[in-house]
């Protein structure tokens, strides 16, 4: 799937790095949490999110992710978009709730990449 796929899917706006919307990604999380994100998510290419912060683009760029979806009508500020830019992260921004994006997403065959058992 692609991102510019993901977009039309979530009915999002592109708010960093439209260049890269043809980039294909095979995975997904969905977190308000990075140190979740830090701790248990592997080779996702997605992250959807309702935090909105700059620490969002660095655990994204940290863990090598190509877009970052803002839920809930969340916008992202100057800065942070900015910082998006810079890392060459698309930045996508949805009125749709993280379970619902999250759910269009699995239904049209985005998956998680298995990480293994949580204890």
């Amino acid at each position: 799937m692609t991102i510019r796929e993901i977009m039309e899917l979530l009915d999002a706006k592109v708010l960093a790095c439209e260049e890269s919307l043809d980039h294909d990604v095979h995975s997904a999380c969905g977190s308000d949490m990075m140190s979740d994100v830090l701790a248990y998510v592997k080779d996702q290419a997605v992250l959807l999110t309702g935090l909105v912060n700059s620490q969002v683009v660095r655990t994204a760029e940290m863990m090598d992710m190509r877009c970052i979806v803002f839920v809930r009508s969340k916008q992202p500020t100057p800065e942070i978009l900015e910082l998006a830019q810079e890392s060459g992260i698309v930045v996508l921004a949805t009125s749709k709730r993280m379970y619902e994006a999250c759910g269009k997403l699995y239904s049209s065959g985005l998956k998680p990449e298995a990480v293994g058992d949580v204890q």
